[in-house]
């Protein structure tokens, strides 16, 4: 647990340095704290992201314990604001299950262009391989013969075979042709890589809903839709969300390149407005680096005490 805390602590720092100095900032030396204090708390979890219902609970929550006596040194209104947040993941989330002998399972990763889907399906076919699963990757995006390379090029690195069509091909019948191999073949996961699209592009978008028709039509009932989500995005990924809601149902969250961000509360922001579970995040380049996501760990790297 402690290697995973480190992995979460050293993702995540930027957010946690960002935080840890202004929260400090705004109390540190002050014998009564004023209203305008806390406005400086709001805006610095609002300026990495968290959303202003969860930030408005928080500083509610740091005020009510101020008056109550209750917060004594920086380190209780760090607490506080962990707890918080706690608090909103501990709410019942669905969650993905892929279990061995169950079948084939599919993965199809959604998102706007760089989001790091194809990296990300990589990374998805080494975690799953490492937990004993026979993993296929399908390269849907046609568009681009480089998403193609880029993909068979992880299907190389995880030992993990690449079915993939030639450019410009339907996207639908790679992905038909990838269930198919995968079923005959008796592979438990299948992972597929998406074109990235930009959700205003309502044409693109309704092929994603063409994709996952097809994959359902052969493999009932075991389709996950995972919605990939650049950490630097900020507020404008609720937007994304929402758009790509509307052409297929998303079932959870991928949020990558944490650790060249300070916007860590985007991830927060994301859930209390869906209620989407978050389900990995890329906390590194490396291809160990996407972490299955977890709440304490999280709130832990994030609202971690940074002393300079």
């Amino acid at each position: 647990m402690k290697n995973l805390l480190n992995a979460f602590q050293s993702g995540l720092k930027k957010t946690a340095v960002s935080l840890s100095r202004k929260i400090s900032g705004c109390f540190t030396g002050k014998s009564q704290w004023s209203d305008s204090d806390y406005e400086l708390l709001e805006a610095a979890l609002i300026n990495s992201d968290f959303g202003i219902s969860i930030t408005r609970r928080i500083i509610s929550s740091i005020r009510t314990s101020y008056e109550q006596g209750i917060i004594k040194t920086d380190d209780d209104i760090f607490l506080i604001a962990k707890n918080e947040v706690l608090k909103l993941f501990s709410k019942e989330q669905s969650n993905i299950k892929i279990e061995l002998g169950a079948g084939l399972s599919t993965l199809m990763l959604v998102g706007v262009n760089g989001c790091g889907k194809t990296t990300s399906a990589g990374k998805l076919a080494s975690h799953y391989k490492n937990n004993g699963m026979k993993v296929m990757l399908a390269a849907c995006d046609t568009f681009r013969a480089a998403a193609t390379e880029q993909l068979k090029i992880w299907g190389e690195k995880t030992s993990s075979y690449v079915v993939s069509g030639v450019a410009g091909a339907d996207s639908a019948s790679v992905a038909y042709d990838a269930v198919t191999a995968a079923k005959n073949r008796g592979y438990d996961l299948l992972v597929i890589d998406t074109a990235g699209r930009q959700h205003a592009k309502k044409n693109l978008m309704e092929e994603l809903g063409k994709i996952s028709k097809t994959v359902e039509k052969l493999n009932p009932g075991k389709l996950t839709t995972i919605i990939v989500i650049d950490g630097s995005m900020g507020s404008n990924a609720l937007a994304q969300v929402e758009e790509f809601s509307k052409f297929c149902k998303i079932d959870g969250l991928i949020c990558t390149k944490l650790d060249g961000s300070y916007k860590g509360g985007m991830v927060v922001a994301i859930t209390e407005k869906f209620n989407l579970p978050v389900l990995f995040l890329g906390l590194g380049e490396g291809i160990n680096d996407l972490q299955k996501f977890d709440p304490n760990l999280f709130a832990e790297a994030v609202f971690e005490k940074i002393k300079d």
